[in-house]
């Protein structure tokens, strides 16, 4: 008994439009990239398979090639979520290349009377689509493992599935009896309906993953340089440091200030004075390792924590963050503040964050009484 494809086809586009509202509700939640292109591969599957169902009328001619187009691009649209997940951006170009060339090649081999015109492009470029995003989600960070196994997994079955479906028609054409057998359109709905729900279900739990994640970060930042807040980096820190101390290691603390901060505010106003903030954030982050912190600890008061520096590469941080922030672009007439800093080892504060503070901002306050625009070690005779 031969499976129906007219029905198959119906209940893949009846799947595929649940799917994409519900993804669409992630996607304006969210407004993660992977949700996004995830729509609109669904959006382009369902499209396919609709213009498939002119297929053996008057107006195959078109929507062949049409449906063929669309269906690949469904899959280069997977391929280009899976890379949002990794952060990486994909150039529209590359995702409409590839449906481009299997419309032009369905076009050109007589599609008015030939149902599988372009079918050897069209096979090999779904195979090469869903093996590039397979690749993608097998590259994902552990972090996601326990989701992006089962999405790598449909990924990988359905490239399996294309690559091994390409040589049997090469071998046999559409109407061989192998292809009939394993590899007909009614097999391939089939496969990618139950492929679409597995898949679904690994999407919502990484759309609450993403949700979660935002959310957490929101909290723990500072709204306006995107450093750690007050709060996340004094628990963030305070267990960086007992780590360090409990494998004796030692870890230092840089408490910076902007001097003269409130004379740039009452000169040039607060939006200078944000960009100052701003820019010595930016310095921050480009002068430290990924391992250290960095926090705002209050107006332009910034906390830095170096686990397993000892002071004096503390110090010399400094000299780096100072340099940098003299170095960044500057509103027009704005010259920005100089910065000084004091430094405090866990070794004088028996390894704990609160008397590391102390120390720091005894030293910080002694820097600006020796002039400002300075670095002063706790513990050192300057």
């Amino acid at each position: 008994m031969e499976l129906d494809t007219l029905s198959l086809r119906l209940v893949l586009g009846v799947v595929t439009v649940i799917l994409c509202l519900l993804f669409y509700a992630s996607y304006r939640q969210t407004r993660s990239a992977y949700s996004g292109w995830w729509c609109l591969s669904l959006v382009a599957f369902l499209a396919g398979n609709l213009v498939y169902l002119l297929t053996g009328t008057p107006h195959q001619v078109w929507a062949d090639p049409l449906g063929n187009g669309l269906v690949v691009g469904g899959a280069f649209c997977v391929w280009a979520g899976a890379r949002s997940l990794r952060l990486l951006p994909t150039p529209l170009w590359q995702v409409l290349a590839a449906p481009a060339i299997t419309a032009v090649a369905s076009a050109l081999e007589n599609p008015a009377s030939n149902e599988w015109s372009g079918g050897l492009v069209y096979l090999a470029l779904m195979a090469v689509g869903m093996g590039l995003a397979t690749r993608e989600l097998v590259l994902l960070e552990p972090r996601s493992s326990y989701i992006n196994r089962s999405l790598a997994l449909a990924a990988g079955v359905l490239t399996l599935f294309y690559a091994c479906r390409w040589p049997v028609y090469l071998m046999e054409g559409p109407e061989g009896p192998g292809f009939r057998t394993f590899f007909s359109p009614a097999v391939t709905s089939l496969l990618i309906v139950g492929l679409l729900v597995t898949v679904s279900f690994s999407m919502t739990a990484l759309s609450n993953e993403q949700l979660i994640n935002g959310l957490n970060e929101r909290a723990n930042r500072d709204g306006l340089t995107g450093v750690l807040n007050r709060r996340a980096f004094m628990e963030l820190a305070a267990r960086e440091v007992h780590r360090m101390d409990s494998s004796g290691t030692a870890s230092t603390l840089i408490m910076a200030d902007l001097d003269h901060f409130k004379s740039l505010n009452d000169k040039h106003g607060h939006a200078a004075g944000d960009a100052a903030i701003q820019a010595f954030a930016s310095a921050c982050v480009a002068s430290i390792r990924s391992t250290d912190l960095v926090g705002r600890y209050g107006g332009e008061e910034f906390l830095i924590l170096l686990p397993g520096a000892e002071q004096e590469t503390g110090e010399i941080i400094a000299g780096v963050i100072s340099r940098a922030l003299a170095a960044a672009p500057t509103p027009p007439g704005v010259v920005f503040p100089t910065v000084s800093y004091g430094v405090a080892a866990s070794a004088i504060a028996d390894a704990d964050l609160p008397r590391m503070i102390k120390a720091a901002d005894a030293a910080l306050y002694e820097a600006k009484a020796l002039g400002r625009n300075r670095v002063v070690c706790a513990g050192r005779q300057n």
